[in-house]
């Protein structure tokens, strides 16, 4: 069947399989994603309805962390993983606190990043590079990265729900290692990634269909998803489902928090990594 390529399309972008930003789009009720991505996504959430939970807790906790780092005074970003902007993404949270922060977006999805350099245009302290986060090289040497971030100065880094998109061949934790050993101190890690350890059966259905798409997930324990934090001291509340991080208002908790599904939280590099 022929499908028809939107105008905000790229073309060289793969119609035919689902991607991890796309549903990830879909999911938080966005619109930047295709046929393909939305009946995955809706068969994903006929055996895992909490799939909408999952996204909007998380989305919630990263908009909680940026605020919580301004506040900190951290003024530029790294978000890995980024996605594919919606409303309240990382810039308009920071800016709203701080008008001056510098965010760099990083996506391997084409879609997302040509939607972002949609969204972000006439914005210069805001830029969206399409990179692979297996490649830290490549990725902190792009010269949109060089010319935002300043690794003299603090810097949050954002891996928001991106980890589980790494295989154990990937060696997540040797990959953060490379990260962490380029912040400077006084930076922050801010994380979350999807874990089995609660509604089991739901995640281990996203899981299976997940494979169908071009971002495989991979599920990890809560002390597999601490290791990322190596080199990290974890700020209160340490390592909790998303929900529990910082709530600021009623609709940030949760009357069953474990049925978010996603572990989360942030860490201050206070020594040498």
């Amino acid at each position: 069947m022929r499908v028809n390529r939107p105008d905000w399309a790229p073309r060289d972008v793969d119609m035919d399989r689902a991607s991890a930003a796309r549903l990830y789009d879909f999911f938080l009720g966005g619109s930047f994603n295709f046929e393909v991505d939305r009946e995955l996504g809706r068969r994903v959430a006929t055996v895992a309805p909490a799939v909408f939970d999952f996204a909007r807790l998380n989305r919630a906790f990263l908009r909680r962390a940026v605020r919580f780092l301004v506040s900190q005074g951290v003024t530029q970003f790294l978000d890995i993983g980024s996605g594919i902007p919606t409303a309240g993404n990382v810039h308009e949270v920071a800016q709203r606190v701080r008008p001056g922060c510098r965010v760099v977006y990083v996506d391997n999805d084409p879609v997302a990043v040509a939607h972002s350099e949609v969204l972000l245009a006439g914005n210069p302290h805001v830029v969206a590079v399409q990179a692979d986060m297996r490649d830290p090289g490549a990725l902190l040497n792009d010269p949109g990265t060089a010319r935002l971030l300043d690794f003299s100065e603090p810097i949050g880094l954002l891996m928001v729900a991106v980890h589980h998109f790494l295989p154990p061949a990937d060696e997540p934790e040797r990959l953060m290692a490379r990260y962490r050993e380029v912040l400077p101190l006084g930076s922050y890690l801010a994380l979350s990634h999807i874990t089995s350890d609660a509604v089991a059966e739901q995640v281990s259905a996203l899981v299976e269909l997940y494979r169908e798409s071009t971002h495989p997930v991979t599920v990890r324990s809560k002390a597999e998803v601490a290791t990322l934090f190596e080199g990290f001291e974890l700020v209160q509340p340490g390592l909790v489902f998303t929900p529990q991080w910082r709530p600021e208002s009623p609709e940030d908790l949760d009357e069953h928090p474990e049925h978010a599904g996603v572990y989360a939280g942030v860490g201050r590099k206070s020594a040498l990594g």
